[in-house]
């Protein structure tokens, strides 16, 4: 099983939840985030004043999927919610030991 972090802009929001539930995700956790990578922020210019907004709003998608499903998860993703600017996103993928279902006691992949 692998898990899924996917750092995107909120617009994108519903392309990712499409291509999750497409795939046959069976979940998928949300959080709203703070950060920058690349781009280090954004500059803008209000009242003839220049500032700089550092920490820019962000949306953390999580979720577990199989083994074979990931690949084909990724490459949907990068497809779809590509802008081709800074900003577009990160995804982080990791390896899960286990999953236990609470409720049931099952555990594995039925436990999805």
């Amino acid at each position: 099983m692998k898990k899924l972090e996917i750092v995107i802009r909120p617009e994108k929001l519903e392309v990712v939840k499409n291509i999750l539930n497409d795939s046959g995700a069976s979940g998928m956790m949300v959080t709203n985030i703070m950060g920058y990578g690349n781009q280090k922020g954004v500059t803008h210019i209000y009242r003839g004043t220049e500032y700089t907004v550092n920490l820019l709003p962000k949306l953390k998608v999580e979720t577990v999927v199989a083994d074979e499903k990931k690949d084909m998860i990724v490459a949907e993703l990068c497809k779809q919610i590509t802008t081709g600017t800074h900003g577009d996103g990160k995804i982080f993928v990791s390896t899960i030991d286990e999953v236990v279902r609470i409720r049931t006691g099952e555990n594995g992949a039925v436990a999805l």
